[in-house]
């Protein structure tokens, strides 16, 4: 346990300082490229202020988050370890790959100016194949199974072959909820250091130094990118940052086999993308009609009058209890 709480401290620590230095460095480049955000017409007319703005700081976190974890495989294989690390090293892999997906889309549509970067289209293909990819990898290395072990009894459920699809639409679901939460300032970033501390928890719980990795990154990336994106924020995260942090949300719950918990876990992702999901569905339903003043939910909020400070404080709040309550359900 003394070895893990020193390895966290570094890595944790670590993580946060590069992120700070990193952003640091990475907003005037991003300036001078004029990768600025782009305001909407359909978006929130009190957000024009925010109208370039440097985005595609996701790329500082994960720049950050490459370096801890190479440092740490690196020593991990020397110890001979390195096997154990499969999990993690490819749910590191699926964050990259999603973190790649959103910086493609953020570089063509801010920096080349290419209309709105990938078509929706385009973009769930590759988020499939990727998750696909994720799925078939975790499940031929056995670092999953289709079986769900129902909390508070011994109810053990085997999904069978429809285990796989479900899982992808899981992932996928949750990373572009992650996408969607990603609206004001500090809100996504907020949320994650939140889901980084409840992992901290099962990594000292369970004494495993790979989920205190995956929770390192998310803590100190997300609370080494609030040093800039809180409110007033200097830079957003971009798709690039993310889905990077929507996919090691997820793919931390896949790590510990606590599909359950992942749901419960990544509540507020995917509360903001039904939101949106049915807010166009009534509009469609009623032929004009709105379910929410307007979608995602944090924008609804907006338009009642909550200031960004009492949003992020409240979703926050929502995402203690939803942690919370997937302790409870893994401690089961």
């Amino acid at each position: 346990m003394r070895e893990l709480t020193l390895e966290y401290g570094l890595t944790a620590i670590g993580m946060l300082l590069l992120t700070i230095l990193v952003e640091w460095r990475l907003i005037p480049v991003l300036r001078s490229h004029k990768a600025g955000q782009r305001i909407l017409e359909i978006g929130p007319r009190w957000h024009k202020s925010k109208e370039g703005t440097p985005t595609m700081g996701g790329i500082g976190f994960i720049l950050a988050a490459l370096i801890c974890s190479a440092i740490y495989l690196i020593v991990r294989a020397r110890r001979g370890s390195a096997q154990l690390e499969i999990p993690l090293a490819t749910t590191l892999a699926f964050a990259a790959a999603n973190g790649l997906i959103g910086f493609v889309d953020d570089y063509f549509k801010l920096v080349k100016h290419q209309n709105e970067g990938l078509t929706w289209y385009q973009k769930l293909t590759l988020q499939l194949a990727v998750a696909a990819a994720y799925v078939a990898v975790m499940g031929y290395t056995g670092s999953i199974s289709p079986i769900l072990e129902l909390p508070f009894s011994d109810v053990r459920i085997d999904f069978g072959w429809l285990f796989w699809p479900l899982a992808v639409l899981l992932l996928v679901g949750v990373v572009n909820g992650g996408n969607l939460t990603d609206g004001i300032d500090g809100l996504a970033s907020s949320v994650t250091a939140v889901i980084g501390g409840f992992f901290a928890l099962v990594a000292f719980a369970w004494n495993d130094s790979s989920v205190g990795l995956l929770s390192a990154i998310l803590l100190g990336g997300a609370l080494g990118f609030l040093v800039f994106n809180f409110h007033p924020a200097k830079v957003f995260m971009g798709d690039t940052g993310s889905l990077f942090f929507g996919s090691l949300v997820i793919g931390g719950a896949f790590m510990i086999r606590a599909y359950l918990v992942g749901l419960i876990l990544s509540g507020v992702f995917i509360f903001e993308m039904l939101s949106s999901f049915f807010q166009v569905l009534y509009f469609k339903l009623t032929k004009g009609k709105r379910l929410f003043k307007m979608a995602p939910f944090h924008h609804h909020l907006e338009k009642c009058g909550w200031n960004e400070y009492a949003i992020v404080a409240f979703f926050s709040a929502c995402e203690i209890l939803l942690s919370v309550v997937a302790w409870l359900l893994l401690d089961a």
